[in-house]
């Protein structure tokens, strides 16, 4: 058993495989309880909500068993985005927000996030403490002072109207949208946003059975949502993931925009406005040259941080930043939202068409990216392929050869066991050599 639970966003794991088995799971939710209730006063809260993943249902349990042993009343949510999740545990005035969801991945992984009262993911420190109280145990509460659990059937609807609220009156009248819900927990919220602001809504991937989360649709598969906004004449389709928290996006030929090129928007828009704070946009080491360029030319600048929507938001809260994300998707306004939120930021993305009189495929293309390469080689449990001398001879000689053209990216995936190969050149012909001697070498040391 690893002493490493967390990941680069909470715990992670294929269902019933460690660390998400029902047991660990319960221990993690006892642990997580004693942590906030280290004051001993009463009434503590958690709010507890989920994807559509079949998993859902046995960590829901274990999670409220968990809680409840320690004190904790338990507030379930039931399937919400996870920036519903951030949004609700301020709101109803919690110790901590649980968000049962494995994001992007495939219906048979699930995991655990982690909220603290503020609405924000956990720090380093604090997941390090849960951590060890998992794996040394926590004493449970008297019976007497056992929590209670209570459904919030309401939880959905609070979180549109927060949403709602942050677009200024702004009516789609007239605008036809696709919005793919990646079968996932936006599958209700979304069309209803959406129509309630007047759009005519075109709704795919809102069908969940347990298994098809993410199953070739959503931000991860998006060319379902091409496909449909070219069959039905659409303005632009809003493409999510499992969870909520990230979009793409499609234009009105059925051409995909990706995170750089959104964020690229929003932060003209933001600059133009006064809104933007501090005159920088805070991304990953992910994100395209070709983004950083185009902030350069408009005298902003790029703050990059390791992968990850967590750090994203660190970072943010530490510079006194308002707006950052990730190419993938993840895209974070802090005066609207704690965490990424692919809804919220389709939103404000539609509400530049309508301000602007500009088509999808104009404002999804604020700058020409630079060609990028990635390549994901997966990898068995303990082992750990970076750390051979063949690779890093391999990564040394490749980086040798982009010195002054181009970069090369190498990182260990943070919530999957794959090596992502990444490489940006302008001259593809490099580039494409370059990660696949990367590959290559990974590929022979496993």
């Amino acid at each position: 058993m690893s002493d490493k639970l967390f990941g680069t966003d909470g715990v992670r794991g294929k269902a019933n495989s460690y660390p998400m088995t029902p047991d660990l799971v319960m221990r993690l939710g006892a642990a997580a309880g004693r942590f906030f209730r280290q004051d001993g006063k009463a009434d503590h809260r958690v709010v507890i909500g989920k994807d559509t993943r079949l998993s859902g249902y046995m960590f829901e349990n274990a999670l409220t068993a968990g809680f409840t042993s320690t004190g904790m009343n338990v507030f379930l949510l039931g399937p919400v985005p996870t920036p519903a999740v951030g949004m609700l545990t301020q709101s109803l005035r919690a110790d901590v927000g649980v968000m049962i969801s494995a994001s992007h991945n495939p219906h048979h992984d699930n995991g655990i996030k982690l909220f603290g009262p503020d609405g924000f993911k956990l720090s380093d420190d604090a997941e390090a403490e849960i951590a060890a109280l998992v794996h040394g145990g926590v004493s449970l509460a008297k019976a007497e002072n056992i929590g209670r659990a209570k459904r919030i059937d309401d939880g959905r609807f609070r979180y549109n109207e927060r949403i709602k609220s942050s677009l200024s009156g702004t009516r789609l009248g007239g605008m036809k949208v696709v919005v793919d819900c990646a079968n996932g927990a936006a599958h209700r919220v979304a069309p209803e946003v959406l129509w309630e602001l007047g759009a005519d809504v075109v709704p795919i991937g809102v069908d969940p059975d347990g298994r098809n989360i993410n199953e070739g649709c959503g931000s991860t598969h998006p060319v379902a949502a091409a496909e449909a906004v070219r069959a039905h004449g659409a303005d632009v389709g809003i493409c999510l993931d499992g969870d909520g928290d990230r979009v793409i996006l499609v234009d009105e030929r059925g051409t995909v925009g990706d995170g750089d090129q959104i964020m690229a928007l929003l932060t003209r828009r933001w600059a133009e406005a006064g809104r933007l704070k501090g005159g920088a946009l805070v991304a990953t080491v992910m994100s395209n040259l070709g983004l950083e360029r185009f902030l350069q030319g408009q005298g902003l600048r790029l703050e990059r941080t390791p992968v990850g929507d967590r750090h994203v938001v660190e970072a943010m809260r530490r510079g006194g930043w308002n707006l950052g994300g990730e190419q993938s998707g993840h895209i974070v306004m802090s005066d609207h939202a704690t965490t990424g939120d692919g809804l919220l930021a389709g939103l404000h993305f539609l509400m530049a068409m309508v301000e602007t009189g500009q088509p999808a495929s104009v404002l999804l293309r604020s700058f020409d990216p630079v060609p990028q390469l990635l390549e994901n080689v997966r990898f068995a449990p303990g082992q750990t392929p970076l750390d051979m001398a063949p690779v890093q001879q391999a990564i040394s000689g490749a980086e040798a050869r982009l010195a002054g053209r181009g970069r090369l990216l190498i990182r260990k995936s943070g919530t999957e066991p794959l090596i992502r190969v990444m490489a940006e050149c302008e001259d593809e012909a490099l580039m494409r050599e370059t990660v696949g001697s990367v590959v290559a070498a990974v590929q022979a040391a496993l």
